[in-house]
């Protein structure tokens, strides 16, 4: 699923794309983001979440940007490969359960509905959609909706990724007194995860926990 290569099984790796895969939860997270830590004991925040105001509890995810994880993310979105996020959803979910146990409902972030007529679909509610099912609890495809589009985040600072989606995320139905954990397909700054789960307090939810399939990093 990554060079196409033969493989033995469906959606199987290649020694050469499984040797360039990192997997998060082989790591130490940060707590909050989902940054790479040195082993210095577990629910550690990075130097980066130091002072800074984040509005959801935790995070976690299942590999770090970049090798082959880049390039199952950049087919999922723009590659025309959903079936992809069969496996995706798999490993976010064996690498979230510290997220997802005792979650009332998995909610994708969502596209604004021009982006996602191009698209056809939403990369984040199939990755939601499938961790949902096979975690057993409910999935709220279309409770959180993105009201305005959004310009691309690439190449923006974090001041411009926050003005960017400012405001740009609306909760439509009832996601009060309920846990919820917001999933994402990548993780770079946060400023996309941090307007989702504004909306998502202003519409009263109980907690707001982030699962995103890979994190970026800076190393």
């Amino acid at each position: 699923m990554g060079c196409r290569a033969d493989v033995s099984d469906p959606h199987g790796l290649c020694v050469t794309c499984w040797s360039d895969l990192r997997l998060a939860e082989s790591a130490h997270q940060c707590s909050r983001c989902a940054h790479p830590l040195p082993e210095i004991g577990e629910g550690d925040d990075c130097k980066g979440c130091t002072g800074r105001h984040l509005e959801w509890a935790r995070m976690q995810a299942a590999t770090l940007y970049g090798g082959t994880a880049r390039s199952l993310v950049l087919s999922l979105k723009h590659g025309d490969r959903p079936d992809l996020a069969v496996p995706m959803a798999r490993w976010m979910r064996r690498a979230g359960q510290g997220v997802l146990s005792g979650a009332d409902i998995v909610i994708p972030v969502p596209l604004h509905w021009t982006r996602r007529v191009k698209r056809r679909f939403n990369q984040s509610a199939e990755l939601s959609r499938r961790i949902a099912k096979e975690q057993g609890i409910d999935h709220g495809a279309d409770l959180l909706l993105r009201t305005r589009a959004t310009g691309s985040q690439k190449g923006l600072n974090l001041e411009e990724r926050r003005a960017n989606v400012s405001g740009a995320f609306a909760v439509r139905g009832s996601v009060a007194g309920r846990r919820v954990v917001l999933v994402d397909d990548v993780m770079t700054t946060g400023a996309t995860l941090n307007a989702a789960s504004r909306a998502l307090q202003v519409g009263g939810a109980k907690s707001i926990d982030v699962l995103v399939f890979a994190r970026v990093t800076n190393d």
